[in-house]
């Protein structure tokens, strides 16, 4: 599981770099952005889970402060319903409103809760942190 995960963190991720090409609305790009970033923190933990890079505590708490600073945005991003043809963020957003809140909510809570005192804490809470990413973006993203 922690496997396929870590396979689709990395596809978005690819997705990202290429998404933001063209982007006119300013409300979509800082959501784009936010989103990347959250990504980004997350590569660099399941890097560190899985032993392909060190596991540092300084790099892996800012990485966890990053998830929680910018899932904890999530709802004020997304607030208004702006659009572009780049976004991939879906109209049942707003007509789901509770529970697209929850979901963010639930990132924000993951990301907190991430252990890194050792590399088998890490794997072991960076699930639930991937699991709430795959969660809403199945729900609320648009599958390109």
């Amino acid at each position: 599981m922690f496997r396929t995960l870590t396979l689709s963190c990395l596809l978005l991720l690819a997705n990202a770099a290429t998404a933001h090409n063209g982007v006119k609305d300013p409300q979509v790009m800082a959501r784009m952005m936010a989103m990347e970033s959250i990504g980004s923190a997350f590569k660099t933990l399941v890097s560190m889970a899985k032993n392909e890079t060190p596991l540092h505590q300084a790099k892996a708490r800012m990485a966890r402060d990053t998830i929680v600073q910018h899932s904890g945005n999530i709802k004020a991003l997304f607030e208004a319903q702006a659009s572009d043809p780049k976004s991939e963020a879906l109209p049942a957003i707003w007509a789901n409103w509770e529970d697209f809140s929850d979901r963010a909510d639930d990132l924000t809570t993951s990301a907190q809760a991430l252990d890194f005192k050792d590399r088998a804490a890490l794997a072991d809470t960076l699930g639930a942190v991937g699991g709430a990413c795959r969660a809403c973006h199945k729900q609320y993203r648009e599958k390109k």
